[in-house]
């Protein structure tokens, strides 16, 4: 079982939204070059999450994208559930799909639905702070760029 790129695109650009936030917008063109994302893919992304209410824009000439609250509080099970379809391990197990075929005479059915929930609470127990943390301690890692205030002149 494998996600797609969309999960994995999103967790990376959020992660980098909140190392280079600073409580700022960050421009999503920033962001695709320093992730190595495409930026139409990168704009579908953020309206994805914009919808699921994980970030929030910013208009106007300081404009960009924000958390929409702190990256404690965001879960990687809700990024991964927001940009993906559902995080089933067989289709069987889509409420869209409809009941089982086979219902109870399934034997493996609970092993699926099992590793699902393992899954899925695998993800919870991550946050978008863990993984921003983890990244500023990288090995080789760049902090952000402050912006640094121009020097006055007599």
């Amino acid at each position: 079982m494998r996600l797609s790129t969309k999960a994995q695109y999103a967790v990376r650009a959020l992660v980098d939204l909140s190392l280079h936030s600073g409580g700022k917008p960050v421009v999503l063109r920033e962001i695709s070059r320093r992730e190595d994302i495409p930026l139409n893919y990168l704009e579908q992304l953020f309206l994805r999450l914009k919808n699921g209410h994980i970030i929030e824009s910013v208009r106007g000439p300081r404009g960009g994208y924000i958390l929409a609250r702190s990256s404690s509080l965001i879960r990687l099970s809700e990024i991964v559930a927001t940009v993906e379809e559902p995080l089933n391990p067989v289709s069987c197990l889509d409420e869209k799909e409809g009941p089982c075929s086979r219902g109870a005479r399934c034997v493996t059915h609970n092993v699926w639905k099992g590793l699902g929930e393992r899954i899925r609470g695998f993800l919870d127990s991550v946050n978008l702070e863990d993984l921003t943390r983890e990244a500023r301690e990288m090995p080789g890692s760049t902090p952000p760029q402050e912006e640094k205030p121009a020097l006055s002149r007599p």
